[in-house]
């Protein structure tokens, strides 16, 4: 007879199909069991994917298993085998982490739910680190059973569940799972707090998890009340075009509250926390530069984990890193399809079967000029069109350039301006063009 599961589930906030990350360890498979068998959640559609990193000699082996396991609960798993970038700067452990983010960004259904096993464990193991860390209260409140993500959700329904009954569930429903090697790695912070500090810390306050993982809770109520402020403050601080932060603006805030608009801002972008020396540093090297006329395109900044905030003139930008298109990228394009650059970038031609003939996109080089409507026959320099539009130099470098491929005439800059007779032609066709930006790296 099958043993009642002692485990209860944190009830997502709105019925929607489930998306499992399935690792094939005893933690994700336990809530792959759960789920699965969960009628109600089989209704609204219950699937799995499984992230092949290849760092260890028996991945193949690990993906088989996971790719058997949903087979024999009749639940359909993808396999997305990615490379960990070893020199990224991040460590090995954040590399993949990183990358594991990318693949659950861009697999989410719209609507659907991210399902991870995250336990009360995992809780205690992440507020411990970013107290370390000196992690402010939103760091200090960890991991949130329910949030958005990419184009639907996230949900952690384990939080409340320490691992000692994932493990006791798992025997007594004869489940089997995956042991990884890294697990048992102490130079690893988490691993090292997992087997050795926190069985210390229980010989002595037997709820400890329990008590850190209460202690998350708090920070976390705290920290959506001074969200709320965060909020309105966030939005009184942008500039007109709701692109950049002004930097006067900022300046006329105490430490404090510029500290919270700072990592509000940054949660609002989805992007990894701004760590604790972030504010210090964009506080001194950053908003505390005082940029004369003949310095206007300084652009101090401050750096991490892919992303980066930049001053520029009067404003705080939000950019990433390594988006600029190669100087010597070209390629041919007809329009009659969406055209992905190397950057992961793309741009579309909408309204139109495509160009009469095939059109040149390429990289800015530096010396291009463009007659713009309503200009005469003068031809501008694109710099100096750039910099009346206002156009940060980091986008400028971003921006893909269309050109006519037997002269070299500039026809477009990206879909921002367009040239004289290039407008008359999307105007007649009642065409547009549009230049999507990937969006950046979550982690």
């Amino acid at each position: 007879m099958p043993v009642e599961p002692p485990i209860r589930l944190i009830a997502p906030d709105t019925p929607s199909a489930v998306l499992v990350a399935y690792s094939g360890g005893v933690d994700s498979t336990v809530l792959l069991h759960l789920l699965a068998s969960d009628t109600a959640i089989r209704a609204h559609g219950l699937r799995a994917l499984h992230v092949h990193h290849g760092l260890q000699p028996d991945a193949d082996r690990w993906a088989q298993h996971c790719l058997r396991v949903c087979d024999d609960l009749d639940i359909d798993c993808d396999i997305v085998r990615i490379t960990v970038q070893r020199d990224s700067g991040l460590g090995p452990e954040a590399a993949a982490r990183h990358a594991r983010r990318e693949v659950f960004a861009r697999t989410l259904r719209t609507g659907e739910a991210l399902a991870l096993a995250q336990h009360r464990d995992d809780q205690a193991e992440t507020f411990l680190l970013r107290a370390l860390r000196a992690s402010s209260p939103d760091g200090l409140a960890s991991m949130r059973p329910w949030r958005t993500f990419a184009a639907g959700w996230m949900w952690r329904p384990l939080l409340d569940t320490p691992r000692a009954a994932l493990l006791s569930y798992a025997r007594a429903q004869s489940l089997t799972w995956i042991e990884d090697p890294s697990n048992a790695d102490t130079t690893l912070d988490r691993n090292f707090l997992r087997h050795h500090v926190l069985p210390m810390l229980r010989e002595r306050w037997p709820n400890a998890d329990a008590a850190f993982a209460r202690a998350a809770t708090l920070a976390a109520q705290s920290s959506a009340l001074l969200s709320e402020q965060d909020a309105r403050m966030l939005a009184a601080v942008r500039d007109g075009s709701g692109a950049a932060l002004s930097v006067p603006a900022l300046l006329d805030l105490s430490a404090a509250q510029r500290a919270r608009v700072l990592r509000h801002w940054v949660a609002s972008l989805d992007w990894p926390p701004l760590p604790a020396s972030g504010v210090a540093s964009i506080d001194a090297d950053v908003l505390g530069i005082e940029i004369d006329r003949s310095a206007r395109d300084r652009m101090p900044s401050f750096a991490w984990h892919g992303v980066e905030i930049r001053r520029w003139r009067d404003g705080l930008y939000a950019i990433e890193t390594g988006r600029e298109l190669d100087p010597d990228w070209s390629c041919r394009w007809d329009g009659s399809a969406p055209l992905t650059l190397p950057n992961g970038d793309t741009l579309q031609l909408a309204g139109a079967s495509g160009f009469t003939s095939p059109l040149l996109v390429h990289a800015r080089r530096g010396g291009e000029r463009i007659l713009l409507p309503d200009r005469g026959e003068h031809h501008r320099t694109l710099k100096h069109v750039l910099q009346e539009q206002g156009i940060p130099p980091w986008e400028r470098a971003r921006m893909p350039l269309i050109s006519t491929g037997e002269n070299g005439i500039l026809l477009a800059i990206a879909d921002r301006l367009r040239s004289a007779g290039f407008e008359h032609w999307m105007q007649s066709q009642g065409a547009r063009l549009a230049w999507t930006q990937r969006p950046a790296p979550v982690g």
